[in-house]
């Protein structure tokens, strides 16, 4: 995590979910277009609360599905819920300038 987010010279989503969560599966297909979509330019990652419980409470992950936004290896924004592609490319986009 440090090195693929905290270290990212790119502006990083990463996506926090649990398998276990309906709208953490529909927004699953968005996070993987938005992968491709920004390939080269953004860093997109998935974490998996159940597997990285530590990790989502150092964060404060509360609510799922959660994206937070990392620039220059800080938090710059969080989107918690499910939300439409929209609201992502437009942060990222932001974080692209």
């Amino acid at each position: 995590f440090d090195r693929l987010v905290l270290k990212a010279e790119r502006p990083v989503m990463v996506d926090f979910y649990s398998n276990g969560c309906p709208p953490c599966r529909r927004l699953a297909p968005i996070v993987e277009e938005l992968a491709e979509v920004y390939q080269g330019r953004a860093v997109v990652a998935k974490v998996n609360v159940d597997r990285v419980p530590d990790l989502a409470r150092q964060y404060g992950i509360q609510g799922i599905p959660a994206v937070l936004f990392f620039d220059g290896g800080s938090e710059t924004q969080r989107l918690v819920g499910l939300r439409a592609r929209g609201a992502y490319t437009e942060v990222l986009d932001g974080l692209l300038g």
